[in-house]
């Protein structure tokens, strides 16, 4: 995910992204735990993909 197509997005969609991105960052923490998961990589990519969502939040609610 790009911080240039999050741009793009009304805050309303940004905010139902963020909801996902923050469920999938549990399931794989779940999976991680119970040993499901293969690439734990994955976890730092959510997590940075969150940190994009936010940033670009912040940025639509600053030129409202």
């Amino acid at each position: 995910m790009k911080y240039t197509e999050l741009r793009e997005k009304s805050l309303q969609e940004l905010e139902g992204l963020l909801k996902e991105k923050k469920v999938e960052l549990f399931e794989l923490r779940m999976k991680l735990k119970t040993m499901q998961l293969q690439d734990t990589s994955q976890i730092r990519k959510t997590r940075k993909d969150i940190a994009r969502i936010k940033t670009a939040m912040a940025e639509k609610r600053r030129a409202e």
